[in-house]
């Protein structure tokens, strides 16, 4: 793999050095999407609770089981999104600013996964207010004072 980047090096040369703070252009993270993943599992949670598996209903189980999937879905999709934004937009200058980033984000990531596990109505509440506070830091390392909203 070397000789090939040697190869196109040589052959398209860089007359100026690049650099960005992030993976992405500025301006396509938000923690918008970790939200919406989350408030889907807090509502299959409600779901799932407000279900009674044991009433022998078919319709019942496959209720379960969709909302259940839908559950582990978005769980998924909230951490990823979460540790995306954790790892690839917040540096070191942040900390300054949030000495508990780091804190916050391993809770919130340890929430998506307690809430993958189990079905506690708790801990989907937790994670929706643990993002909300990476949400408040996120747009106070950008200036800006956004509101939080939920679609419930």
């Amino acid at each position: 793999m070397n000789k090939l980047t040697a190869k196109i090096k040589e052959m398209f040369p860089a007359k100026n050095m690049v650099s960005a703070h992030c993976d992405g252009p500025c301006g396509v993270y938000d923690p918008a999407s970790a939200r919406i993943a989350a408030e889907a599992v807090l509502s299959m949670t409600k779901k799932i609770l407000a279900l009674d598996p044991g009433d022998g209903n078919h319709a019942t189980a496959n209720s379960l089981s969709r909302y259940i999937a839908i559950k582990e879905e978005q769980a998924h999709l909230a951490k990823t999104e979460l540790l995306v934004l954790w790892t690839d937009y917040f540096k070191p200058v942040h900390l300054e600013q949030f000495p508990d980033l780091h804190g916050t984000f391993w809770k919130a990531a340890k929430l998506c996964s307690a809430v993958k596990v189990g079905v506690s109505l708790e801990h989907a509440e937790e994670l929706m207010a643990t993002i909300e506070k990476i949400h408040t830091m996120f747009w106070a390392t950008k200036g800006r004072d956004v509101t939080y909203y939920t679609a419930s």
